[in-house]
């Protein structure tokens, strides 16, 4: 019995220690501008060290993408960069542009099975390197659990909210893959670092 428990002591301490890096890999990334009027640019130039704590976010309105999804809901991609673990973080914004309060679709999760039973994420999110030919999904920590903005509310109309997705990084010399989301319009976007 006190194998068992400290087996799963130590996986539970190993999922903390994995999901506080983690955090920290997040706050360090780089994040999305909050501006709420500004004109949304369909670029694909990079962001510049935007802070993801919405309280300390400096207005910048660099958009790399702006993807249209289910019930007037926008996804703004502010920041697709690489840390130096290997992987990208790709923060954005999540509004809610119509006149009626909105949810993600159930289908934003994807469909594998492992992602689904943690709840509603943005877990179906993936990167497509067209020249490599190559598809890279979101992160899943020890669980499962998808490395991803989870269990998003219910957005009042014009209401906005951060996200974040985290992938494998494509090869150093790979900067343009399409994000796609299920049921969002998909977009190339640049990734830096």
């Amino acid at each position: 019995m006190s194998v068992r428990f400290t087996a799963k002591a130590r996986t539970g301490a190993v999922a903390l220690v994995v999901a506080a890096g983690l955090a920290l890999g997040v706050a360090g990334c780089g994040g999305g501008g909050d501006s709420e009027d500004g004109k949304p640019k369909a670029s694909a130039s990079a962001s510049k060290g935007n802070d993801p704590n919405p309280s300390t976010q400096e207005g910048s309105d660099e958009i790399l993408a702006e993807l249209r999804g289910e019930g007037g809901l926008i996804l703004k991609i502010t920041s697709a960069a690489r840390d130096a673990g290997g992987f990208v973080t790709v923060n954005g914004e999540l509004k809610n542009d119509s006149s009626e309060p909105a949810r993600v679709s159930l289908r934003a999760a994807g469909v594998e099975t492992e992602i689904l039973r943690h709840g509603p994420s943005l877990g179906g999110a993936t990167l497509v390197d067209s020249a490599s030919k190559k598809r890279y999904y979101v992160l899943r920590d020890t669980d499962g659990r998808p490395l991803t903005t989870t269990n998003m509310p219910r957005l009042k109309a014009g209401e906005s909210i951060p996200v974040f997705m985290q992938f494998p990084a494509p090869p150093a010399d790979t900067s343009d893959v399409t994000f796609q989301l299920p049921s969002f319009a998909s977009g190339t976007i640049q990734i830096s670092g």
